[in-house]
């Protein structure tokens, strides 16, 4: 959607994106107020009007306009300067622009959140901002009588954001007994041992690190269970900034340069590159940068109901994944393929299955999967049993071998005909089974695919082939780091990993995931799984025709 801001001649409006930043929060022991996730996304949560010009204000206590004086800094134009108009203590702003909004949304104007100013408070207003051609104000009430308040220039006046108009009203309130939501309170509940678990640990034994003293569940948007359950969790949050500046310069008002795009540091980027690679590093590198100013752009979402044609235009064709939420609703495979089901249709049949994983970090980055052969019904008995781990597993690697020995599940193959070609149903079809544990690192693929998640849940972590410099890719298609989500991750030998924007979530059993080439993934099973990964689609795939590595 479009947020305009129409400039009329000779108004000079100062916007820019909400900061997540705030004194107080710089000066809190530690940082520790940054530790409050929705605190920072409020505070980014829009843009910013700022003040054109520094004055104080200050207010005698009686309720008339002229009980307020407003005493403007040497330079300030008093038109377009803040002033006296309403009595009761109010000073008010005139927002230099007519903002206006697509039909049904109104604009959220405030002052900024989470911002403390002593002795003024701001006055909020929403406004139909679709529709009106009035301009409006930003108030703010003075509640000290003799108190001095002042307003700085460049200092942020007025908050704004969009909000769908009828959304409250469409909204249904109710109070509900915890025990209507079973899960829920299981989860909850296991957040609270876990909750009062840490905080008496980090009372016995103090952790040196700052950040290890912050459980860090809801910023990172996990479960108690370790797990993201949305695909959309957001840790941090920017606008994008209008666009037009040359609308509202040459105002006379000395402001700060714009900033320059940040340089790589120099150790950012690995030495003896040539020309060549270097400039195409910093072409991906300004790819990523400029995609990230669009949270629509960079965003991963989950879209139920998408046609063969909308796939294609918006996904398969632009390297944009996505979740196809519940896309294998009624598909016999959910209900056939649990254990039981998968030994009666293959029985005692020789798979060939990939052992020893855990003890060998690098076991695919070398290609070196330690296979051995054994009876599908065994396999499947050991690996539904299992605790977990990530030391057996059938996978992609096994797919030849297997081929006639899971011919019978070929029949179930022919799914999602809007995307995949049904005349080959089981070309390009890898099968994937293992216990909860199993674990695929950190790589890219050299074709599009589609994953079908069948039984059981996936963890899934990807990042987009823009940032592929700051991946670490040292072998084929692999990332010299295996786990971005490891815990004991050394962020100082990996330092580039800090610059890219993750997309975390759960893929839930009869969800599909489009996996775009070249598009950066590890995946983690939470439980018994099975999983299908489709090549076969309706359209040219053509990676692993052009890779040099291939």
């Amino acid at each position: 959607m479009e947020l305009t801001c129409f400039v009329y001649p000779g108004w000079r409006p100062a916007i820019r994106p909400a900061s997540s930043r705030r004194d107080w929060m710089d000066q809190s022991p530690e940082s520790f107020a940054y530790r409050c996730l929705p605190l920072s996304i409020a505070n980014a949560h829009g843009w910013e009007i700022l003040n054109p010009f520094g004055f104080e204000a200050i207010w005698t206590g009686g309720p008339a306009p002229e009980d307020v004086e407003v005493r403007l800094d040497p330079g300030a134009d008093p038109a377009r300067s803040a002033v006296a108009l309403f009595g009761l203590g109010t000073i008010t702003f005139h927002v230099e622009g007519l903002l206006r909004t697509p039909p049904g949304w109104n604009l959220w104007v405030g002052g900024p959140p989470n911002a403390i100013k002593d002795g003024a408070a701001p006055l909020s207003g929403i406004i139909e901002t679709d529709w009106s051609p009035y301009s409006f104000t930003m108030n703010w009430r003075l509640t000290r009588p003799g108190h001095p308040v002042r307003f700085e220039r460049d200092e942020p006046f007025a908050h704004i954001f969009p909000l769908p108009r009828e959304t409250l009203e469409q909204v249904a309130p109710r109070y509900a007994p915890i025990d209507e939501d079973p899960a829920l309170r299981a989860r909850f509940e296991a957040w609270s041992r876990s909750r009062d678990a840490f905080q008496a640990r980090m009372k016995a034994d103090p952790p040196a690190n700052p950040s290890d003293k912050w459980q860090k569940l809801y910023y990172r948007g996990l479960d108690p269970d370790g797990v993201c359950p949305v695909a959309d969790h957001q840790a941090k949050l920017r606008a994008a900034p209008f666009a037009r500046e040359d609308l509202v310069q040459g105002d006379g008002i000395p402001r700060d340069p714009p900033r320059p795009a940040a340089a790589p540091e120099p150790s950012a980027r690995p030495s003896g590159l040539s020309f060549a690679e270097r400039k195409f590093a910093w072409v991906l590198e300004t790819l990523e940068r400029q995609r990230q100013l669009s949270g629509e752009a960079s965003g991963l979402f989950r879209v139920e109901g998408l046609t063969g044609q909308a796939f294609l235009d918006h996904h398969y064709a632009l390297n944009r994944p996505v979740i196809l939420g519940g896309a294998l609703a009624g598909w016999p495979a959910l209900k056939r393929w649990s254990p039981e089901g998968l030994k009666a249709r293959i029985g005692a049949q020789a798979v060939q299955v990939q052992a020893g994983r855990g003890a060998d970090a690098n076991f695919e980055r070398r290609k070196e999967a330690h296979r051995v052969d054994m009876a599908f019904d065994a396999f499947v008995d050991q690996v539904s049993a299992s605790g977990g781990g990530n030391d057996l597993y059938l996978t992609a690697y096994n797919s030849a071998a297997n081929q006639e020995a899971l011919a019978p599940l070929a029949q179930d193959m022919r799914v999602l005909s809007a995307y995949l070609d049904q005349a080959r149903p089981g070309d390009g079809a890898m099968i994937w089974i293992g216990p909860g544990g199993t674990f695929t690192p950190l790589h890219h693929d050299l074709t599009n695919n589609l994953l079908l998640q069948v039984i059981g849940r996936k963890k899934v972590v990807m990042a987009p082939p823009t940032a592929t410099p700051d991946l670490y890719n040292d072998v084929h298609v692999f990332s010299e780091v295996l786990d971005v989500t490891d815990p004991g991750l050394d962020l100082s030998r990996y330092e580039r990993l800090k610059r890219v924007r993750f997309h975390q979530f759960v893929l839930e059993p009869g969800d599909a995931l489009f996996i775009p080439i070249g598009w950066w993934h590890q995946v983690a099973a939470l439980e018994f799984s099975v999983s299908i990964t489709h090549t076969n689609f309706l359209w040219p795939n053509l990676g692993h025709e052009t890779h040099p590595a291939a």
